[in-house]
């Protein structure tokens, strides 16, 4: 069997490597853009893309894949706002269950909905508990999962929510902020999290600074993921992927 792009989180995450993942939403990136940002991603070393979004309303998420595709060997996966966003041109999918809400659709609905359709697509799928977390400021996926997010300054009910999310069987766990956040989740919170569980976390939302980045790595997360700040500044990649690297601790 082929090692995949979950042996490389579980690998590097066994290493003390710290993992960058850019996000790109198809709604927000054009041809022009995406070639200039997916070169500087190259030059920094990015380790992931992760496409996709809450509202994917454009049609541009096949060729936003095939331009990936095209120009690096940066593993793409699919992080989907719905089951209506599915490609056969990405590396693998992150299969989303909202496991901090309480929306029964978000949790297993859409999925027996979409599993037809994912089990044919070939794609490797990586069971992912998705967190979201309070960042302060109202966000598109908590409109559209009807949903509540977890308190930012609850970082016991965070901890006990990502643990049954690994016992469930998660093979992932993701903890967002969401877009635009006007606070990242905090390094205690993540720190909780980290030491509760041993599948590779992710966190995203909000981060702004190559300096937070560093502390969140710091604080127990495997993998950075960094979206709206780039698609602001786009030469912020090359000082997160630093940040990100360099916090990693190698173990022999």
């Amino acid at each position: 069997m082929l090692k995949g792009i979950y042996h490389s989180f579980t690998e590097r995450k066994r290493l003390g490597k710290k993992s960058f993942a850019v996000l790109i939403d198809p709604d927000k990136i054009n041809e022009e853009n995406l070639e200039q940002l997916i070169a500087l991603a190259v030059s920094a070393k990015v380790d992931y893309f992760l496409v996709g979004g809450s509202l994917v309303i454009s049609n541009y998420l096949d060729e936003c894949l095939l331009l990936i595709k095209k120009n690096c060997t940066i593993p793409a996966i699919l992080f989907p706002g719905s089951t209506a966003q599915i490609s056969k041109y990405a590396d693998a999918l992150l299969y989303l269950s909202l496991i901090s809400g309480r929306n029964p659709e978000l949790l297993i609905g859409q999925h027996v909905v979409s599993a037809p359709v994912v089990k044919k697509s070939g794609l490797e799928i990586m069971s992912t508990g998705y967190m979201v977390v309070d960042g302060g400021a109202p966000t598109t996926v908590s409109y559209i999962s009807n949903a509540s997010p977890l308190p930012a300054d609850k970082n016991e009910i965070a901890m006990c929510t990502a643990m049954a999310g690994e016992m469930l069987g998660m093979k992932l766990i993701y903890m967002d902020a969401g877009s635009g956040a006007m606070r990242p989740i905090s390094e205690s919170m993540i720190e909780k999290v980290a030491r509760s569980i041993e599948v590779p976390l992710i966190i995203g939302g909000g981060i702004t600074e190559p300096e937070k980045v560093y502390l969140n790595c710091r604080a127990g997360a495997d993998i950075i993921v960094v979206g709206n700040a780039i698609e602001k500044d786009v030469s912020l990649i090359k000082e997160m992927a630093a940040a990100v690297h360099s916090a990693g601790i190698t173990v022999i």
